[in-house]
């Protein structure tokens, strides 16, 4: 199954290193492959590198496309992780 979102990021600090490493935790925890677009750069949301490569600041808006047997439940915890900023402001 395959599903796309896009989702704003709302944290004042964006996605730095502490907000990259909990997406990475957190699609790790499935086994969908996890693709996060900005701006046309497309990275694996299970590499820290690539997130922090896509410096998405306060505002960016992301793409976060999910492909897999447990494609709800990655995209759910990813979307709900987003919208939280990430338990941070």
């Amino acid at each position: 199954m395959k599903i796309s979102k896009t989702m704003k990021i709302v944290n004042r600090l964006g996605l730095h290193a502490r907000a990259a490493a909990q997406l990475v935790k957190t699609a790790n925890l499935f086994t969908s492959e996890i693709l996060i677009e900005k701006d046309e750069e497309t990275v694996n949301a299970k590499s820290i590198m690539g997130i922090l490569m896509l410096a998405a600041v306060c505002g960016s808006e992301i793409t976060v496309n999910v492909d897999g047997d447990d494609a709800e439940s990655a995209m759910q915890a990813v979307g709900e992780l987003v919208e939280n900023g990430f338990g941070e402001d």
